[in-house]
């Protein structure tokens, strides 16, 4: 039985233990020796003085040493804090300080760039870095630095975790947040299980399938791709993404079945050359994170004529939400199809009250994939966990769903069809982002006096990030120079694509800047 997120590889290697489990480079381990190493870090997260339910950040790119420290941690009875290795030294702190953790896994380069920005983060006590260790100048550290080879001790030498139960807390995933500053989704381990098994159970993976890991395991959808082919001893082929035409080269070489990405990643793979073994092999694409346009889906159709496409809704907080068979593709153009195994999806009025078919409302997710919450933030999961529309009864204890914030509508067969979005954030690059750490950034810059970001639709990339800012000191806007400064503290996908300058930037009679209006005349 799995209890535990570590499990799922516990799992594998027992009943595939010489099945490839990972593939990174020119490296593959199979999943006997890769629960070895999981086993081995345990014995030395412990030794290292790490607490049951104690965090481990994981700032890594895709590597095998990222997927053994995420499951190590979990194996030692931690929750791990996987971190977009995009992310700026002082984003990368936030998320440190905030989810509290005591361990951070890193690289030598990585470490010296976010080391100054480590001051910030008071609960962090040790730090292991995978590569020879940097030299960092003498100064106030309160962490102790250790080489990765060094965390594998006799496991003798570390005194046992406890093994947790699928409801304790597993991982923390960092989304950004209508507030500005990023949320983290606290996910036990039954969320992280119930989630692999059901999306291995609609896309049909067994142990013979082999899964490319192209999106960021910070991100739900790119950490499932690990999940669910672990779920069935699949084989994981990991791959940061740097140049499109890697993509098809990689997929032939691996025999790919699997395919799974965000709309902007889809435009730029669908007119690759994609050579005749992948085309061939990939048995199946799925898209997430927003609307894959028409055009492309046609064109990896014709790609992959022998393939699935599974067109698929999630949020961070309940993992994934629903999906449209493939055998309604043509039927449902424009839907996101139904719920996926093990989840109830309800279309409901302000009120709570069941919508009509054809009439819009709020999405609402049910089940055992609902997260527990936003870690140490009780105000913002008040107002997104509540209880669950229609199922309350004095005997019972309240169930809570999430509320998505997701406008949709139910047509008279079932299917569940996207509308937008009710709160202000934007969704570029299958990122969800906050306008507000935009306007930090571009207000810490002082060349502004007021600034605004919004998201415009974009065919390529979901939405398009724009900023409208008033010069500070009534002089002409540097635009040049924001920019530049932007692009120094935060990741390009959330650096504007656009800046429009304005004298004066209209406000409603509340005071607020009027994203309405502003968006209603950047769009006309």
């Amino acid at each position: 039985m799995r209890t535990a997120f570590h499990h799922l590889l516990r799992d594998a290697a027992r009943d595939f233990p010489r099945n490839p489990a990972l593939t990174y480079s020119n490296r593959t381990v199979p999943y006997d020796d890769l629960w070895q190493r999981v086993l081995d870090l345990q014995a030395g997260l412990r030794r290292l003085g790490l607490e049951t339910g104690e965090r481990v950040g994981v700032f890594l790119e895709k590597r095998i040493e990222a997927v053994v420290a995420m499951f190590g941690t979990s194996a030692a009875g931690g929750i791990m804090v996987p971190v977009n290795p995009l992310l700026r030294p002082a984003q990368v702190a936030f998320i440190l300080a905030n989810s509290g953790a005591r361990i951070l896994v890193t690289s030598a380069e990585r470490l010296a760039l976010i080391a100054p920005a480590l001051v910030d983060c008071p609960d962090l006590a040790r730090v292991i870095v995978v590569g020879a260790l940097p030299y960092l100048p003498p100064g106030d550290r309160r962490y102790s630095i250790h080489a990765w080879d060094d965390a594998f001790p006799d496991p003798g030498s570390a005194p046992p975790a406890r093994e947790p139960i699928d409801l304790d807390l597993a991982a923390i995933l960092y989304t950004s947040g209508s507030t500005g500053r990023p949320k983290g989704v606290a996910l036990s381990h039954r969320n992280l299980i119930a989630g692999a098994e059901s999306v291995a159970q609609y896309l049909g993976n067994t142990q013979y399938d082999v899964i490319l890991a192209a999106l960021p395991l910070s991100f739900d959808a790119g950490l499932s791709q690990v999940t669910t082919g672990f779920a069935v001893g699949a084989h994981v082929v990991l791959m940061n993404y740097l140049v499109p035409q890697e993509v098809p080269r990689l997929c032939a070489r691996h025999g790919v079945t699997g395919i799974t990405g965000v709309p902007p990643l889809w435009i730029q793979l669908a007119d690759q050359a994609w050579p005749d073994a992948a085309r061939a092999s990939v048995r199946y694409f799925a898209n997430t994170g927003g609307r894959m346009p028409k055009a492309v889906l046609t064109r990896l159709r014709e790609q992959f004529p022998g393939a699935l496409p599974y067109l698929m809704y999630g949020l961070t907080e309940a993992f994934r939400s629903t999906y449209l068979d493939p055998g309604e593709v043509d039927r449902r153009p424009g839907s996101i199809g139904k719920a996926i195994p093990n989840v109830e999806i309800m279309v409901v009025r302000p009120d709570g009250s069941p919508c009509d078919a054809g009439e819009e409302g709020e999405l609402v997710h049910r089940g055992a994939l609902v997260a527990q919450g936003y870690w140490n933030d009780p105000a913002r999961t008040a107002e997104r966990f509540r209880p669950v529309p229609g199922r309350s009864a004095p005997w019972r204890a309240t169930e809570l769903a999430v509320f998505s914030g997701d406008t949709v509508v139910r047509d008279a067969d079932g299917f569940l069809y996207y509308v937008g979005r009710r709160d202000e954030m934007i969704k570029t690059s299958g990122y969800r982002v906050s306008p507000t750490e935009i306007e930090e950034v571009a207000f810490g810059t002082r060349l502004v006096s007021d600034a605004v970001a919004l998201g415009l639709d974009d065919e390529r990339l979901g939405q398009r990030v724009v900023l409208v800012a008033s010069p500070m000191g009534g002089g002409p806007l540097d635009i040049s120079s924001l920019i530049a400064e932007m692009k120094r503290h935060l990741p390009l996908y959330m650096v504007p694509t656009t800046v429009f300058e304005r004298d004066a930037i209209p406000r409603s009679p509340n005071g607020k800047f009027d994203r309405v209006q502003l968006r209603e005349e950047l769009s006309s």
